[in-house]
């Protein structure tokens, strides 16, 4: 018989198809409601075709079903095996994006490598390659996950790319990692004393920060970018308080700016509402049209909102009915799973994409503050979209490899 790694066996080589199927319908909605959000700008319809973003898109749907195809050549256990120079390698381009000259700035904050022909963004690559190196680490016996020491050092693959991407500042990308590593540990037989410590531990100080960022005196509060603060006294709702003695200039111009933190959730809103059941159409949207919904994130950050305007409810629940497809099958995918190694990451993946997808349609309707949390597939975005592919590219490998032997 074969050995499994680089060819597949008749017998082996069944994918899951439904998945496949759930993420092309995806990518088609994705490509048109780019087109749809993008070429309302007059900017962006007179530029030559292959610089307009619905094409960018596509292109990156094509590499990204590339490279999804070649992580299913090679057997998971292999690329586990990997994990580890993969994950530091990651760290490492984590650690040049903070660096002036490397990384570029771009609305407040250093998330990229300017690559020229295609910004790379290091926090995306480096959740996939967090979720293989902390699996991999976990399919150790049962008996040594027991250790404290391990327990540690398994927190310890959590934090070292949460404090680099916290510093960037990219805030949700960096919670994005937490109940990805959480279930994972759960599900790979971690002591439950462990995690429920732990926890409690996470409650506690994520407490401890809302009431410092929301209510402690200027002086006292936990160092954040000010767009960061804004965000959150928006989702709760709190009116910045003008200082002792500010004149009634200052006092409307805090008002305006807190008008004005509100404005693309607001718009958002209004966009999800404004749908009905079906829709006003596709490209007939007026919060999108009339750039009501800022045209600088109705593509990626709102897409949803997009969506919901132009298709109403019934697209909604078709864009969440095939997440649910992606998610369900993905679950069943880690249920067969030959190992605990495929089993853990086939978790690992999952948590990831569904945390992306629960929080950027929550901060589309003001369930979710807003976090920058592209939504799978649909958001404009070369890193996004590869890593969406390739994390289920891994997940097909997963499921190939079920039966090898």
């Amino acid at each position: 018989m074969m050995r499994p790694g680089f060819l597949l066996s008749e017998s082996q080589s069944r994918v899951e198809a439904l998945q496949i199927a759930a993420l092309a319908g995806l990518m088609v909605i994705g490509a048109a409601f780019v087109f749809s959000a993008t070429m309302v700008s007059e900017a962006a319809a007179a530029a030559p075709w292959y610089s307009q973003s619905w094409f960018r898109q596509v292109a990156y749907y094509i590499l990204g079903a590339a490279a999804a195809t070649a992580v299913c050549l090679v057997d998971y256990r292999i690329w586990a095996r990997w994990s580890f120079v993969i994950y530091w390698i990651m760290i490492l381009l984590l650690v040049a994006v903070l660096i002036p000259g490397i990384g570029s700035m771009r609305f407040g904050a250093r998330r990229w490598i300017d690559l020229r022909f295609f910004q790379f963004q290091p926090s995306e690559f480096a959740k996939l390659a967090f979720v293989v190196a902390l699996g991999h680490y976990l399919s150790r016996p049962v008996d040594e996950l027991r250790e404290l020491g391990t327990f540690v050092r398994s927190l310890g693959f959590m934090a070292l790319p949460f404090i680099l991407i916290m510093k960037e500042p990219d805030l949700g990308s960096a919670l994005v990692l937490l109940p990805a590593g959480l279930v994972m540990m759960f599900v790979a037989g971690t002591p439950r004393r462990y995690l429920i410590r732990l926890g409690i531990a996470v409650g506690l100080l994520g407490g401890l920060f809302l009431v410092d960022v929301l209510f402690a005196p200027p002086n006292w509060q936990v160092k954040l970018e000010d767009y960061q603060r804004r965000r959150l006294l928006v989702y709760f709702g709190i009116q910045p308080t003008a200082p002792a003695g500010a004149s009634k200039a200052e006092q409307e111009l805090l008002r305006r700016r807190q008008f004005d933190d509100s404005h693309n959730v607001r718009q958002a809103l209004i966009s999800v509402g404004s749908g009905g059941l079906t829709g006003a159409g596709w490209r007939q949207g007026t919060q999108n049209s009339l750039g009501y919904l800022p045209r600088a994130v109705a593509h990626n950050d709102f897409i949803f909102s997009v969506i919901a305007e132009e298709k109403g409810f019934a697209g909604s629940v078709v864009v969440i009915t095939l997440y649910g497809v992606v998610l369900f099958t993905g679950i069943r995918i880690a249920g067969q799973a030959r190992d605990r190694l495929g089993k853990i990451m086939a978790v690992g993946i999952v948590m990831i994409f569904f945390s992306h997808v629960f929080i950027n349609i929550g901060m589309n309707i003001r369930l979710m503050p807003v976090t920058g949390v592209p939504l799978p597939l649909l958001s404009y975005g070369g890193s996004s979209v590869l890593t969406s592919l390739i994390s289920i590219g891994m997940l097909q490998n997963i499921h190939i490899y079920r039966k090898a032997y």
